[in-house]
């Protein structure tokens, strides 16, 4: 074995060398010898990929996106908080699907129709060619469907990202975004409440106050989507409603899966949001609470009634009952009983003079008997509530209930049409003609006749459209009743009330610009009392800066990995050459 001289002292291992080793002149005369082999090139695709620039190449945040939400008023805040988002930096939000560059669809998973017209509207997006990003609660539940596949998906959770979702769906990536925000370990309500978002109604803000809930009804597939209760703190949704009413706010709406267990995982209580809530809502505009299970609200009954019978607070709640059978609610797992709901009920109505009390009710549940839905139809004929939600059982993929033994189709929708036909027996506004009431106005009937208010009750009156009603409190008189609302002509001498807040802002209209989110935008605008108005005028120059940002981060990242070749380059032929 060839050896090396180890009389003189060696700076390196490398300085060994034996006598066999190649000399550098003999590596760099056999590099000469090495011929590459020319590939054949496939012209035709070759061409194809000249004429079709990369997807890195595609500049995000001068595309138009649509947006489409199903579901509950929690999707619907989610999809204005994205489209808020998304505007700011630049998207163009329209109403015309066929316009847009992307469709970004928010799923409700309640009941199979929603569903399907999820699914559908994915085959025409991708019929049309569109880009697609989905969102809410189907993509979120069930993320490994088959008709999801290859797609985008921003989870419930992360709302807060939907530009960077959107940026790469646009160049052409698929991204998924599904994880749940914790803090130390402990899960967070969602995204921060303090979003830019486009209001559907720039006179209604949408709170959600919590995410999740703590049952686990056996038919309830939100719930894989929402998963356990994760409240907001009490500081972070006052915040929220006094800059809604800066905005020009006059109703706020509070929602979640079940508002009445708000606060039970942070230490706090639904009754001691709602007065601080009642502190910073100013004169002429109202607050109206969201869904609360019977549980929970049984613990805070008195607190409750006194919150209801507020001035500033509708005298409206909506507590589902689901069926009036406990066999029923035993085997949905609903934890309470009929009498418990008549308590609340009864308590509320007694308390509160003239209080409206919505329900819901699922037909059809499986094993229930002609009895057990007789029970029912005797609930609401004896309670005629004025709000009704009647839901025919749909079995939902993955829920206990769907393994059940089904009850047929047939008989379920037939209960679906006669408890129906027992709702619209009665109506239950005819003793109110004649009545003198104010009224909140906040927006336009559907078929643009009239103008839609809601008295103390949150009771549906139609008003004539006098422009400078709207967003206003209205004095009139009821003189005609139907299944669902009330007319009302205004009072001739009475004055229309306006609220002690803003100008409302356009619709469209960006709102709640922080100076996070700025810093975000390049930290170019300027702070003003209105930022919603600032983020119109400096969306070109939001734009302009984002690209330059995303340029110099490129330039740099591509100069560091060149000086890191040069380098290594350098230190090889050192070595070859010495």
């Amino acid at each position: 074995m060839p050896s090396a001289s180890c009389e003189t002292l060696l700076d390196d291992i490398e300085d060994i060398v034996s006598q066999e080793d190649s000399k550098p002149q003999h590596r760099h005369f056999a590099r000469k010898q090495v011929v590459p082999k020319v590939r054949k090139r496939n012209t035709q695709k070759y061409l194809q990929e000249e004429n079709s620039p990369p997807s890195d190449s595609t500049i995000p945040g001068i595309q138009k996106i649509w947006i489409r939400t199903w579901g509950c008023s929690h999707n619907n805040s989610d999809g204005e908080y994205m489209a808020g988002q998304l505007a700011a930096y630049g998207y163009k939000i329209t109403e015309n699907a066929s316009d847009a560059d992307l469709w970004l669809l928010n799923s409700c998973t309640v009941k199979n129709p929603a569903e399907d017209h999820f699914r559908n509207s994915i085959k025409k997006a991708q019929e049309e060619n569109k880009k697609i990003v989905l969102a809410g609660c189907v993509p979120q539940a069930q993320p490994r469907q088959d008709y999801l596949k290859g797609l985008s998906i921003i989870g419930v959770q992360q709302i807060d990202r939907v530009v960077e979702v959107v940026e790469e769906t646009i160049k052409g990536h698929s991204v998924r975004l599904l994880g749940q925000k914790k803090d130390n370990g402990k899960r967070l309500g969602g995204a921060p409440l303090d979003l830019p978002k486009i209001r559907k109604n720039p006179l209604i803000e949408i709170i959600s106050i919590n995410t999740g809930c703590l049952n686990a009804c056996t038919y309830c597939k939100t719930k894989h989507a929402r998963g356990n209760l994760a409240s907001y703190p009490i500081d972070e949704l006052v915040d929220r409603a006094k800059q809604s009413f800066q905005e020009g706010v006059c109703e706020i709406w509070l929602t979640s899966e079940d508002t009445g267990a708000y606060g039970r995982d942070i230490g706090t209580s639904l009754p001691a949001l709602l007065w601080k809530l009642v502190e910073v809502i100013p004169e002429g505009a109202m607050l109206r609470l969201g869904m609360t299970n019977p549980p929970y609200i049984l613990e805070h009954l008195e607190e409750m009634a006194k919150i209801l019978n507020h001035p500033r607070v509708y005298a409206f709640l909506h507590i589902p009952v689901q069926s009036a059978s406990d066999t029923v609610l035993m085997e949905m797992k609903r934890e309470y009983c009929v009498a418990d709901f008549k308590r609340v009920v009864d308590f509320l109505k007694e308390k509160v003079p003239g209080i409206t009390i919505a329900t819901d009710i699922i037909c059809g549940f499986p094993g229930e008997t002609n009895q057990d839905f007789q029970e029912t139809v005797k609930l609401v004929e004896e309670y005629k509530f004025p709000s009704l939600f009647i839901n025919q059982f749909y079995p939902r993929p993955g829920t206990p209930a769907a393994k059940m033994e089904q009850v047929p189709a047939q008989v379920k929708k037939q209960r679906t049409k006669d408890l129906s036909r027992v709702f619209h027996s009665y109506n239950p506004y005819d003793h109110k003609v004649g009545e003198r009431q104010q009224v909140l106005v906040t927006e336009e009937s559907f078929d643009s006749k009239f103008y839609v208010a809601h008295n103390r009750f949150y009771e549906q009156v139609l008003v004539p459209k006098n422009p400078t009603f709207m967003g206003k409190m209205v004095e009139v008189d009821i003189y005609e009743s139907g299944k669902h609302f009330m007319k009302g002509q205004p009072v001739s001498d009475a004055k229309v009330y306006t609220p002690s807040i803003s100008k409302p802002l356009a619709k469209g209209e960006v709102s709640g610009l922080t100076e996070e989110f700025r810093s975000r935008l390049g930290n170019h605008l300027t702070s003003t009392s209105r930022p919603s108005a600032t983020i119109r005028r400096g969306s070109a120059s939001s734009r302009m800066v984002l690209r330059l940002q995303r340029l110099h981060q490129d330039c740099a990242l591509r100069m560091s990995v060149g000086l890191a070749l040069f380098a290594l380059l350098c230190a090889f032929f050192v070595k070859v050459y010495n």
